[in-house]
């Protein structure tokens, strides 16, 4: 079959971008991911910054070696729009920042800041004690696994994001799994700071926190398998609990931080974390389990529950 070439409308979406063409030939068996370079080098905007939507119903265009041009629908005279995202930043980079703050903030609370951050509490301050030794090293070691997850383990359908949401994004960790535990944990007078804590719950927390770090581990590297190196390409997931859950990974996530709660002796701030953190991850693996359903149609058997086995 001879190769059609057609002529493409294109159009900015927001602000103009520079040299950017107002049409464009390209093949109708050229890539997806063809028309994006094109368009970058033609504009000078980098490939990772540019969003481009049809004309006929808006729908993004992806970025994919394996989708042609006449696949999505483009035909000769359709209009395309490309929009320039901002600067972005790689997701990678994202997660990085993201775990480094609670993954520093609790032994520097612990430690050299523990003076002015509990200045109000009778001098000398008392050393910290074992369990609130015991939920720092916890949590050093919770976003350690994080920080190599990111670097070595995770593949990332997305490349980039715009840098200003790094802030917003960060927030969650920073606050919420850093100041807010490290503060209340560490405090001298929190049930964690006692030289009598509950036993049962120490060991309780601890099988939780260690049943649920080396699942999510294992959860994790069967998710990056799924993906081919530089490719955004997905299978469907199986193995240890992905036949009862759509996100197990997410699950024994929150088993992890359950431990972490009851070895902290149940420190209302633990629990916080975990709460708000699971309603978001409940909204994304329903958000996937949605995604696998459209994805793989009947070759995906269909998951009522999204996170918790049974419930939800």
């Amino acid at each position: 079959m001879a190769t059609k070439t057609i002529s493409l409308v294109v159009q900015p979406r927001g602000k103009p971008i520079r040299n950017l063409p107002k049409e464009l030939e390209i093949s109708s068996n050229a890539s997806s991911e063809e028309l994006h370079n094109v368009l970058s080098a033609a504009s000078g905007c980098s490939v990772h910054r540019m969003r481009i939507t049809k004309g006929s119903d808006h729908s993004v265009v992806p970025k994919s070696k394996n989708t042609t041009v006449g696949d999505i629908g483009l035909l000769n005279s359709s209009v395309i729009y490309v929009k320039d995202l901002g600067p972005q930043i790689a997701w990678r980079t994202v997660f990085i920042i993201e775990y480094l703050g609670p993954l520093l903030i609790p032994a520097l609370f612990l430690f050299p800041l523990r003076p002015l951050l509990y200045f109000r509490f009778d001098k000398p301050l008392p050393t910290p004690s074992d369990i609130q030794l015991l939920v720092c090293g916890l949590l050093t070691l919770h976003f350690l696994k994080r920080e190599y997850e990111t670097i070595f383990v995770h593949r990332f359908s997305s490349a980039t994001m715009p840098a200003r949401n790094i802030v917003k994004n960060s927030a969650h960790y920073w606050v919420l799994a850093g100041f807010n535990i490290a503060y209340w944990v560490f405090r001298p007078d929190s049930a964690a700071a006692s030289a009598n804590p509950n036993v049962a719950l120490v060991y309780a927390g601890l099988a939780l926190f260690v049943f649920g770090e080396i699942a999510n581990l294992n959860a994790h590297y069967i998710l990056r398998n799924l993906r081919r190196p530089g490719t955004t390409e997905r299978g469907i997931p199986s193995g240890f609990g992905f036949s009862a859950v759509t996100c197990p990974n997410y699950f024994f996530e929150i088993l992890a931080w359950l431990g972490i709660f009851l070895v902290s002796q149940l420190n209302w701030s633990v629990l916080l974390f975990v709460f708000v953190g699971g309603l978001q991850m409940w909204s994304w693996a329903w958000k996937k389990e949605k995604r696998y359903r459209k994805e793989f149609g009947d070759k995906y058997k269909k998951k009522r529950s999204v996170i918790f086995p049974g419930l939800a």
